[in-house]
Protein backbone atom coordinates (compact mmCIF):
# COMPACT_ATOMS: atom_id res chain seq x y z
CA UNK A 1 0.00 0.00 0.00
CA UNK A 2 2.93 2.48 0.92
CA UNK A 3 4.37 1.69 -2.66
CA UNK A 4 1.42 2.23 -4.12
CA UNK A 5 0.85 5.83 -2.46
CA UNK A 6 4.80 7.02 -3.45
CA UNK A 7 4.73 5.80 -6.96
CA UNK A 8 2.11 8.53 -7.92
CA UNK A 9 4.35 11.20 -6.15
CA UNK A 10 6.13 12.03 -9.27
CA UNK A 11 6.70 16.28 -8.34
CA UNK A 12 9.83 17.31 -6.28
CA UNK A 13 10.37 20.19 -4.79
CA UNK A 14 13.47 21.40 -3.36
CA UNK A 15 13.48 24.00 -0.45
CA UNK A 16 16.39 26.27 1.12
CA UNK A 17 16.61 26.64 4.82
CA UNK A 18 18.80 28.97 7.18
CA UNK A 19 20.65 26.50 9.59
CA UNK A 20 18.72 27.45 12.68
CA UNK A 21 14.89 27.25 10.33
CA UNK A 22 16.20 23.68 9.46
CA UNK A 23 17.16 23.05 12.99
CA UNK A 24 13.76 24.29 14.45
CA UNK A 25 12.32 21.47 11.73
CA UNK A 26 14.35 18.84 12.63
CA UNK A 27 13.07 19.01 16.46
CA UNK A 28 9.86 19.51 15.88
CA UNK A 29 10.36 15.88 13.11
CA UNK A 30 12.58 14.07 15.82
CA UNK A 31 9.93 15.27 18.34
CA UNK A 32 7.27 13.09 16.04
CA UNK A 33 6.70 9.80 15.24
CA UNK A 34 6.88 10.39 11.71
CA UNK A 35 9.90 8.37 10.37
CA UNK A 36 11.01 10.61 7.83
CA UNK A 37 11.40 14.23 7.51
CA UNK A 38 9.12 14.66 4.03
CA UNK A 39 6.41 12.20 5.66
CA UNK A 40 6.52 15.13 8.48
CA UNK A 41 6.69 18.09 5.89
CA UNK A 42 3.79 16.53 4.01
CA UNK A 43 1.24 15.98 6.73
CA UNK A 44 2.09 19.25 7.87
CA UNK A 45 1.54 21.38 4.75
CA UNK A 46 -1.52 19.45 4.01
CA UNK A 47 -2.87 19.87 8.08
CA UNK A 48 -2.87 15.91 8.36
CA UNK A 49 -2.11 14.82 11.98
CA UNK A 50 0.78 14.71 13.46
CA UNK A 51 1.58 12.95 16.44
CA UNK A 52 3.87 14.97 18.75
CA UNK A 53 6.24 13.37 21.88
CA UNK A 54 6.10 15.57 24.49
CA UNK A 55 8.71 15.53 27.55
CA UNK A 56 8.76 17.33 30.67
CA UNK A 57 12.69 18.36 30.90
CA UNK A 58 12.24 19.52 34.26
CA UNK A 59 11.95 16.00 35.30
CA UNK A 60 15.07 15.33 33.50
CA UNK A 61 17.53 15.87 36.85
CA UNK A 62 15.00 14.52 39.17
CA UNK A 63 15.01 11.43 37.28
CA UNK A 64 19.27 11.15 37.11
CA UNK A 65 19.26 12.13 40.88
CA UNK A 66 16.58 9.37 41.57
CA UNK A 67 18.75 7.04 39.06
CA UNK A 68 21.88 7.39 41.11
CA UNK A 69 19.86 7.23 44.50
CA UNK A 70 19.00 3.71 43.72
CA UNK A 71 22.92 2.95 42.48
CA UNK A 72 23.51 3.85 46.18
CA UNK A 73 20.72 1.67 47.87
CA UNK A 74 22.02 -1.54 45.64
CA UNK A 75 25.59 -0.50 47.11
CA UNK A 76 24.27 -0.19 50.49
CA UNK A 77 22.26 -3.37 51.00
CA UNK A 78 24.80 -5.55 49.28
CA UNK A 79 27.53 -4.07 52.01
CA UNK A 80 24.74 -4.97 54.96
CA UNK A 81 24.61 -8.57 53.42
CA UNK A 82 28.25 -9.09 53.35
CA UNK A 83 28.34 -7.54 56.71
CA UNK A 84 25.52 -10.07 57.79
CA UNK A 85 27.18 -12.94 56.09
CA UNK A 86 30.52 -12.08 57.63
CA UNK A 87 29.08 -11.84 61.47
CA UNK A 88 27.70 -15.84 60.83
CA UNK A 89 31.21 -16.79 61.15
CA UNK A 90 31.13 -14.95 64.70
CA UNK A 91 28.05 -17.53 66.38
CA UNK A 92 29.99 -19.04 68.27
CA UNK A 93 29.72 -16.36 70.64
CA UNK A 94 26.49 -16.29 72.49
CA UNK A 95 25.82 -12.53 72.67
CA UNK A 96 26.61 -12.37 68.72
CA UNK A 97 23.28 -14.92 68.23
CA UNK A 98 21.13 -12.53 69.61
CA UNK A 99 22.55 -8.98 67.43
CA UNK A 100 22.42 -11.86 64.21
CA UNK A 101 18.55 -12.98 64.66
CA UNK A 102 18.34 -9.11 65.03
CA UNK A 103 20.39 -8.46 62.09
CA UNK A 104 19.09 -10.89 60.29
CA UNK A 105 15.15 -9.60 60.85
CA UNK A 106 16.36 -6.05 60.02
CA UNK A 107 18.47 -6.94 56.63
CA UNK A 108 15.29 -8.76 55.42
CA UNK A 109 13.12 -5.49 55.94
CA UNK A 110 16.05 -3.25 54.20
CA UNK A 111 16.38 -5.58 51.35
CA UNK A 112 12.34 -5.91 50.59
CA UNK A 113 12.42 -2.14 50.59
CA UNK A 114 15.58 -1.72 48.77
CA UNK A 115 13.75 -4.25 46.31
CA UNK A 116 10.51 -2.41 46.28
CA UNK A 117 11.88 1.30 45.60
CA UNK A 118 14.10 -0.56 42.82
CA UNK A 119 11.14 -1.83 41.31
CA UNK A 120 9.27 1.39 41.62
CA UNK A 121 12.45 3.55 39.85
CA UNK A 122 12.45 0.63 36.98
CA UNK A 123 9.18 1.14 36.68
CA UNK A 124 8.80 4.75 36.54
CA UNK A 125 12.40 5.23 34.30
CA UNK A 126 10.79 3.00 31.84
CA UNK A 127 8.01 5.20 31.33
CA UNK A 128 9.64 8.28 31.66
CA UNK A 129 12.26 7.38 29.19
CA UNK A 130 9.85 6.10 26.70
CA UNK A 131 7.90 9.47 26.65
Amino acid sequence: MMERENSNRTRIVGLRFTPEEYLKIERKWKASSSRKLSDYIRNHLFNKPITTNYRNKSLDEFMLEIIRLRGELSALGNNFNQVVKKLHTLDKIPEFKVWIISSEQDKKKLLDKVEEIKEYIQKFSARWLLS
